[in-house]
């Protein structure tokens, strides 16, 4: 399927925080893209625009593109609860994100990557699907034959995120989904009840 693979900082700059996770280059200018950088004159968006732009920067941080995107609202809306808030944890408990929150990778890119490429298993079965989702109990580990990749082990060294929904055996290279995020553990800047806006109209 199709991925974004242009430049990232480009999209953080446009969003105005690095949603691809730490980027020097989005530090050094936080403005958005464009011939006149910071002095252009922007005006106020409209509500359509402020909507649209929230689900961009929530797609562009999962990963996700738009059918897939519109699927998981459409399973968020048809669930009993706060539509956006059940959205976000929809996102949060797909495989590659949750590679992602272990510290198994140091983005989520490099997480669908290495899902993709058979690199995790999720109760000792082979999984090579991003968007596969994650049930409470469920367990993630490096496949065996993997374990020895220097890039996981790099990943893992530099990670310092501790989530109490998940737990992570640093020996064994496995952890586990224990819960559902609430709203309040997810830490993406995420204004979703706009995105709900947009879709319900």
């Amino acid at each position: 399927m199709a991925r974004y693979t242009g430049p990232k900082t480009k999209i953080a700059r446009k969003f105005g925080e690095a949603i691809f996770g730490e980027d020097k280059n989005f530090e050094k200018r936080n403005y958005p893209p464009g011939q006149h950088g910071n002095a252009r004159r922007r005006g106020k968006k409209s509500e359509y625009a402020t909507q649209l732009m929230e689900k961009q920067k929530a797609k562009y941080t999962y990963g996700i593109l738009e059918r897939q995107f519109r699927n998981l609202f459409k399973d968020a809306s048809s669930s009993q609860g706060i539509t956006g808030e059940i959205l976000l944890q929809l996102c949060e408990s797909r495989l590659d994100n949750v590679v992602y929150r272990m510290g198994v990778s140091k983005s989520r890119s490099g997480a669908r990557q290495l899902v993709s490429h058979r690199h995790i298993t999720v109760n000792g079965e082979l999984v090579n699907v991003p968007s596969f989702r994650l049930k409470e109990g469920d367990v993630v580990a490096v496949r065996e034959k993997s374990k020895s990749l220097q890039a996981i082990d790099d990943a893992l060294a530099s990670s310092s995120n501790v989530f109490e929904w998940l737990t992570w055996n640093s020996d064994k290279k496995e952890g586990t989904f224990v819960k559902v995020p609430a709203r309040l553990q997810i830490p993406e800047n995420i204004k979703e009840q706009l995105i709900v806006e947009l879709y319900s109209k």
